[in-house]
């Protein structure tokens, strides 16, 4: 089988970890796999002559950042700049991926050639920051989808009328992400994942940090982030950053918690909270992404209203507090190990044999 994947731009995110994953996975299985990503943005003639007359300097060259798919050892094929994909840049396949909605749209206007269309979604991208209603056309298009989360499943089927998408959630490399089993640590230690992309709402969590440290002064918190932190100053000495760590510090990183806290406002699926209870660590969240459905309150962890630090804060003190927290350490790992990526792999190949046989020649 040849398939190929449109990427809009590789990084270290969660989501291209899933499309990695798969391209690796189909790969390992001897399928032919080829990844397709535009450029770099072409650098203007009116922001090389700014650049020149305030620096003296042209100004660099667009970096390429690392990526998932560097770490897995997979070639992506760049275009010279940042342009749609187009018929000659992508070979003749089984099946063509969008990943984003951006290439729904390049791969909608692909040759038949090209292979059954296909949507990979792992977002309901109508955010602030891109043309909305592209997007939402892009989900009205007769690509065969694929969501990553029920919540995506449903609101295909309620905003945009498509009952027939198949649903094959994220998992997690339980060779990568794993713990011993432990007891709660004497100083209280919470962990996130520290993000500026507002839907993140990280906001949220450091209110509910400033008042738990209010509530408990030996608080101790670690996180892991791309970006320098800001806004856990009031943290002082007992805050542990890790910029662009490696998986395994990330590991270590979960590890080492009582309890996750994610604050996020909307989430695809949220990669990081899982992860967390596979290395034995009770999360609470708020009510988005696969949390919502995932955790089950002083079963696993505790969930909390959107946008509610005052929520979060009353879950963690009940993580932290809990007389009971082995038990619900051994729950929250029990809840991650039902997910696996061989499993998930055999979903998406079962609902690409259902594409090629429903979509039309």
């Amino acid at each position: 089988m040849r398939v190929t994947f449109l990427i809009s731009t590789p990084d270290m995110s969660g989501g291209i970890r899933v499309l990695a994953t798969y391209a690796r996975m189909l790969t390992s299985h001897g399928h032919e796999v080829y990844l397709v990503t535009p450029g770099p943005a072409r650098i203007e003639l009116k922001q090389r002559l700014k650049a020149l007359v305030r620096t003296g300097r042209p100004p660099k060259a667009p970096l390429i950042e690392p990526s998932h798919f560097d770490e897995m050892g997979l070639e992506v094929h760049r275009l010279e700049t940042w342009r749609p994909i187009v018929d000659d840049d992508v070979p003749d396949a089984d099946f063509v991926v969008a990943t984003w909605w951006e290439t729904a749209e390049w791969v909608n206007g692909l040759a038949a050639t090209k292979g059954k269309k296909l949507y990979l979604i792992q977002h309901h991208e109508v955010f602030s920051y891109v043309p909305t209603e592209r997007v939402r056309t892009t989900y009205r298009m007769k690509l065969h989808k694929i969501v990553v989360a029920g919540w995506l499943k449903e609101l295909m089927a309620r905003e945009y009328g498509d009952t027939d998408v198949d649903l094959v959630p994220n998992a997690v490399d339980h060779k990568q992400f794993y713990a011993p089993a432990r007891s709660k640590q004497s100083v209280p230690t919470v962990g996130l994942m520290y993000s500026i992309t507002g839907f993140k709402a990280i906001h949220v969590a450091i209110a509910a940090l400033r008042r738990l440290k209010l509530a408990r002064p030996d608080l101790k918190v670690i996180c892991f982030s791309h970006q320098q932190p800001q806004g856990l100053e009031f943290l002082g000495a007992d805050v542990e950053c890790h910029l662009s760590p490696s998986q395994d510090v990330i590991r270590m990183c979960y590890s080492r918690c009582d309890a996750w806290l994610t604050s996020s406002a909307s989430e695809g699926f949220n990669l990081p909270s899982l992860e967390a209870m596979a290395c034995r660590t009770p999360v609470v969240s708020t009510r988005a992404g696969w949390p919502a459905t995932a955790i089950v309150e002083g079963h696993n962890g505790y969930l909390a209203p959107i946008d509610d630090a005052d929520a979060l804060y009353d879950g963690l003190v009940q993580v932290l507090d809990s007389p009971n927290w082995e038990l619900l350490s051994q729950n929250a790992h029990a809840t991650a190990a039902e997910l696996t990526w061989e499993r998930s792999y055999e979903l998406l190949i079962q609902a690409m044999q259902r594409a090629h046989s429903s979509l039309p020649a």
